[in-house]
């Protein structure tokens, strides 16, 4: 299950980098960049979104000041490189405070932290009918179709061990057999479950009920030993944290 997000901030690089962070998060779908809290405002009469990361200062209109005009807010990540505003963001009740330079770890932690309420409020406002799956209703596909070359390959999710990058390509390793495709890491990843298929290093991506076992940073599924890259290591050890794994 996907959040979608925007990130508010007059500063470039400060956009880009929050940009280049959430593309590497699974459940975390960026829609929008802004660069003053103006025209996010006048986004968010016409859009729904579910995370807000929002700059303070910022000229004519503070992020402090679209927080408080917004009836019913998001979940918002303040982003500031000044620390005199966490008592103010507290009264706020914003779900985290992020100073920056933001490093990736913190990045994660506070996006956890939304996604675990995010998760709860979901479930807590279900429908009854919606929990339990109805006598004769079609079940999610266990399976996708893959392009590859001139065929269209069908592909269950259970069968897949690891997704490999290989250049301009993808390879897809099953059970059975290997199979090769022009996707790209981020649309492979939206045909996966999030909770079920996990990027642990710019050129893997690794199904969590393949691995054979872990060590020294390394996860070994069948014969191919795979690294797990600092840039994800954080992530993939909180999802088996979630997981009971670990």
């Amino acid at each position: 299950m996907k959040m979608n997000c925007i990130a508010v901030d007059d500063e470039i690089l400060a956009l880009k980098k929050i940009q280049r962070f959430a593309e590497k998060i699974d459940y975390l779908n960026l829609v929008g960049t802004f660069d003053n809290a103006l025209s996010t405002f006048s986004f968010l009469r016409e859009n729904k979104v579910d995370l807000i990361f929002l700059d303070i200062q910022m000229d004519e209109f503070t992020g402090i000041q679209l927080l408080e005009t917004l009836k019913d807010p998001p979940y918002i990540i303040l982003t500031t490189a000044f620390d005199e505003y966490a008592l103010k963001a507290y009264e706020l009740d914003v779900v985290d405070y992020l100073l920056k330079p933001i490093p990736f770890e913190r990045f994660i932690k506070a996006v956890e932290k939304v996604y675990a309420r995010y998760l709860k409020d979901e479930n807590q406002h279900a429908p009854v009918q919606q929990m339990a799956q109805p006598t004769g209703q079609a079940e999610a596909p266990d399976y996708t179709f893959i392009k590859s070359g001139n065929k269209t390959v069908k592909v269950y999710y259970d069968k897949i061990l690891y997704i490999e990058g290989q250049r301009d390509y993808l390879q897809i390793h099953t059970e059975d057999s290997k199979i090769m495709t022009l996707l790209n890491f981020k649309k492979m990843q939206e045909l996966l479950d999030a909770q079920k298929f996990m990027r642990v290093h710019k050129s893997y991506i690794i199904a969590v009920d393949k691995i054979d076992y872990i060590e020294n940073n390394a996860i070994k599924i069948k014969h191919k030993l795979i690294p797990v890259s600092s840039t994800y290591k954080v992530a993939f050890y909180n999802l088996l944290n979630k997981k009971n794994f670990i």
